[in-house]
C-alpha cells in the first residue's frame, strides 16, 4: 500500500499548483537565482531583493542543485534582477520541486518496519504540512523527512547514521538547533557511557573511540557545509544572516504560544489602564501590524532575545534530566525531542506559526506508543493545524483548508480511537475520540472562533476599529490549547512514562 498512497497524495498535491502563493514562493525563487547566478562568496552578501539568503549553506547548495533543473523550465527565473518573477513555468517548476522532494518525507515516515499503514497515512497525509508546503510554499516535508530518517536510524541503534542525518538537517535549516540538546544528552549518556545493572553511570566506561567517531561525523558535515565560507573569512556574515535578532518577539500573526498569551495580557492591561486613566500613553505595543522590528510592551516588561533563550532552556531542562536518568531508551529520546520542540515553540524568539510542526510531527511517531501520547497528539493536531488557517486568507483556499483539516482530523481520531479504545464502552456524553469532556468542549470552541474570523468580525463592523482582533482571538484561543497540551505531556513524561500502557500492534 506504500506506493499507491504516496502517489495518490502526490496527485492531490499537483491539484494545488494553481493555488495562492505566499511571499515564500518569491523567497525561494530568489535563492534559486542567487545560487545560480552568483559566485559562492557573494551568496550571503547579495541583497538586491529583501528576501536575502538566510538558511544554512547546505540549503543554499540544495537551491543551487534545484537551479540546475530550473534552467530547463525558464532561465529567466534565475536572474536576480527579476524580482517577483512568476511565469507559468516558474510556478510549475517550484511546485513540482516540493512534490518531488516530499518523497524524502514519505521514505522517512516508512523507513521503520514497525510503522503500520494507518500511522503512515496519518504522518504522510498531514493536512497542515500539505497546506503549508503546497499552497503557502515551503520545503518542510523534505526537511522533516530527513529528521524522521535520523530518528529512525537511532531507533534502529544505528547511531552514527542518525548523527550524520541530523548534522545534515542542522545544515539545511537551523531551527532544528532547538532539538539538538536531546541529541547531545542521548549520545553522551546512552552512546558514549554505559550503566551498571542498577542503572548508575559507569564514568570509567566512557568510550573515547565512540566519541571521536561521532565527532568526526558531525565535524565532517559541518566542514563541508561551512568550509567554503570559513576559508573566505565569511563565517560572521553567514551567522549574521542566520540569526537576525532585530526582529520582534512575535511574528505579525502571533504564534499561539506563551508569548501570545503574554502579549494579550499586555493588551488587556493597556486597555483597562487607558480606560481607568492609569496610563498616560497608549498604543505603544503595536505587535500585530505586520512589522518585524522590536516593540516595547505597554504595561508588562518588554522581552529580549536573552530572556526567551533563558525561558526556553529552563523549559527543556526537566526533559533532558529525565532523558539522562532513563538511558538506552530511544523512545525516551523521541519524547525529549517533542518536549524540546514544545519548549522552543512556547518560549522562543520570533516564533513562526509553522514551527508547530516541530511538535506535531515527532509526536505523531509516538501516538501508538502510549495512550496519553495519542490524546496529546489529537489535541495538538487539531489545535496546531487550525492555528495555521490565517496563512491561507484568500476565499478560494477556505474550502480547501477546511476540508483538508476536517478529513485529517476525522481520520486521525478514528484510527487512534480504534487502536486504543477497541472493545471499550462509549461514554454516555458524546465527545471527540480520546478526549475528555472538557477537552471536547474546548476543541468544539474552535468552531465559533473560525466563524467569527470568517464572518462575525465584518458583521459587527470592527474591521477598521479593531483589525487585529480575529488573529489575536485565534492566537490566544489556540495558545491556551497548546499550553494545556504541553503541560499534560510534560506531566506524562516526567511522572508516568514507565507506568503508561503500551499497546502491542
Amino acid at each position: 500500500m506504500f506506493w499507491p498512497v504516496v502517489l495518490g497524495i502526490s496527485c492531490v498535491k499537483l491539484l494545488l499548483i494553481p493555488a495562492y502563493r505566499s511571499t515564500d514562493f518569491e523567497v525561494h525563487r530568489n535563492w534559486l537565482a542567487i545560487t545560480h547566478s552568483l559566485p559562492v562568496d557573494q551568496w550571503y552578501f547579495e541583497k538586491t531583493s529583501q528576501w536575502t539568503l538566510d538558511y544554512p549553506p547546505l540549503f543554499a547548495w540544495f537551491e543551487w542543485l534545484l537551479a540546475k533543473v530550473a534552467w530547463y523550465f525558464d532561465p529567466k527565473m534565475l536572474d536576480v534582477r527579476n524580482l517577483n518573477y512568476a511565469s507559468d513555468m516558474t510556478v510549475l517548476f517550484q511546485r513540482l520541486s516540493v512534490v518531488v522532494t516530499d518523497f524524502v518525507f514519505a521514505y522517512g515516515c516508512k523507513i521503520r518496519e514497525d510503522v503500520v499503514y494507518p500511522l503512515f497515512l496519518v504522518l504522510f497525509g498531514n493536512a497542515g504540512l500539505i497546506l503549508v508546503d503546497h499552497i503557502h510554499f515551503q520545503y518542510n516535508g523534505f526537511l522533516y523527512g530527513i529528521m524522521f530518517l535520523s530518528v529512525a536510524r537511532l531507533l534502529q541503534r544505528r547511531e552514527i547514521e542518525a548523527a550524520f542525518w541530523f548534522s545534515v538537517l542542522l545544515n539545511l535549516k537551523h531551527i532544528y538547533l532547538y532539538i539538538a540538546p536531546a541529541y547531545f544528552i542521548y549520545y553522551l549518556r546512552s552512546y558514549c557511557l554505559s550503566s551498571t545493572p542498577e542503572g548508575h553511570i559507569r564514568w570509567q566506561s566512557f568510550s573515547l573511540f565512540r566519541f571521536v567517531k561521532l565527532g568526526v561525523t558531525v565535524v565532517t558535515v559541518f566542514g563541508l557545509s561551512f568550509g567554503p565560507f570559513i576559508m573566505k573569512g565569511q563565517l560572521n556574515q553567514v551567522l549574521f544572516r542566520l540569526f537576525p535578532f532585530k526582529r520582534g518577539l512575535s511574528h505579525a500573526y502571533w504564534a499561539p504560544n506563551f508569548w501570545a498569551l503574554y502579549n494579550f495580557a499586555d493588551k488587556v492591561l493597556e486597555f483597562v489602564g487607558g480606560r481607568m486613566g492609569w496610563l498616560t500613553t497608549s498604543g505603544r505595543a503595536a505587535m500585530t501590524g505586520g512589522l518585524v522590528q522590536e516593540f516595547d510592551h505597554a504595561v508588562l516588561p518588554s522581552i529580549s532575545p536573552q530572556i526567551t533563550l533563558i525561558a526556553t532552556l529552563i523549559s527543556i531542562v526537566p526533559c533532558l534530566v529525565n532523558l539522562w536518568r532513563t538511558p538506552h531508551n530511544p523512545w525516551q529520546f523521541v519524547r525529549a525531542l517533542v518536549l524540546c520542540g514544545f519548549g522552543s515553540y512556547m518560549f522562543g524568539w520570533h516564533v513562526h506559526e509553522k514551527a508547530i510542526f516541530l511538535v506535531i510531527l515527532p509526536l505523531g511517531l509516538l501516538c501508538m506508543q502510549r495512550k496519553v501520547e495519542a490524546q496529546v497528539f489529537v489535541i495538538m493536531s487539531i489545535v496546531g493545524h487550525f492555528s495555521l488557517f490565517p496563512l491561507f486568507y484568500t476565499s478560494h483556499e477556505t474550502p480547501i483548508k477546511v476540508f483538508a483539516f476536517l478529513l485529517h482530523a476525522v481520520y486521525t481520531t478514528t484510527v487512534l480511537y480504534n487502536h486504543w479504545m477497541e472493545g471499550r464502552i462509549s461514554p454516555l456524553i458524546p465527545r471527540i475520540p480520546l478526549c475528555s469532556l472538557a477537552e471536547t468542549v474546548y476543541l468544539i470552541g474552535l468552531i465559533p472562533v473560525f466563524l467569527y474570523e470568517q464572518l462575525g468580525h465584518s458583521m459587527f463592523g470592527l474591521e477598521e476599529k479593531m483589525p487585529f482582533l480575529p488573529l489575536m482571538l485565534i492566537s490566544v484561543y489556540c495558545g491556551l490549547g497548546v499550553m494545556y497540551a504541553w503541560l499534560k505531556y510534560y506531566n506524562f513524561v516526567l511522572l508516568n512514562t514507565r507506568k503508561g500502557k503500551k499497546k502491542n500492534h
